[in-house]
């Protein structure tokens, strides 16, 4: 199973959205590479339409998605023309357009450690993986079967891991886009004397290791 700061498992595959090759297919982009147990499922259902009623905002992010389950192309397709039918919070009418994964032989799903045994032996778990534009794994999540994925998260750690790579910051808990964020910590002790001394209107110190950069507002 690739772990965070491994290069994403690369592979070829067939999808709704025709054939696609990973990571050639998406230099520069960020991806989030997410799994699901089955098509025609309630709890899949909900978060196929809620993915793809927030595809624009995420592609703003330069941030693509790609599905995967277990199940057949057609078995995909069939299930994608059924979602458009579906009226789910106000989503409706919702066409998925991002490509999702036949992995029927479990290939791709077994690269990326999806298939947990003790969950089930024939279906993914609900993994979610978040690569970089460097094809690096910078986050993983993991749902059972049972739990829906919560999607405000999933845009938030988005935002954070660009914050970070842009700012060369990290975020406190609970951070959103807008939030102060943290300055790396001193490495010498002349540093931490400084900062708690300073008199910069845009940084402040709660101690000499927790230093936060104001965000302008």
């Amino acid at each position: 199973m690739p772990l965070i700061g491994d290069d994403a498992p690369s592979f070829k595959a067939v999808t709704t959205q025709g054939p696609i090759s990973f990571p050639e297919d998406y230099k520069g982009k960020w991806v989030i590479l997410f799994s699901h147990p089955a098509d025609f499922t309630p709890v899949c259902t909900t978060e196929f339409i809620t993915f793809a009623s927030i595809m624009d905002e995420l592609k703003e992010m330069n941030t693509e998605l790609i599905g995967l389950s277990v199940d057949s192309l057609y078995s995909h397709i069939a299930w994608l023309r059924k979602i458009q039918e579906l009226d789910y919070k106000g989503m409706k009418n919702v066409e998925v357009k991002f490509p999702l994964i036949e992995d029927i032989r479990m290939e791709v799903a077994n690269k990326f450690g999806m298939i947990q045994p003790n969950a089930s032996n024939t279906q993914a778990v609900r993994a979610v993986f978040f690569i970089d534009p460097k094809a690096k794994i910078r986050c993983i999540l993991y749902y059972p079967l049972s739990l829906g994925r919560n999607f405000d998260e999933i845009k938030r750690i988005i935002k954070g891991l660009q914050k970070a790579d842009s700012d060369g910051v990290a975020t406190p808990a609970d951070w959103r886009p807008g939030d102060d964020v943290i300055v790396p910590t001193a490495g010498s002790c002349g540093v931490a004397k400084e900062r708690m001394e300073s008199k910069d209107d845009n940084m402040y110190c709660l101690d000499w290791f927790l230093c936060f950069k104001k965000e302008k507002k």
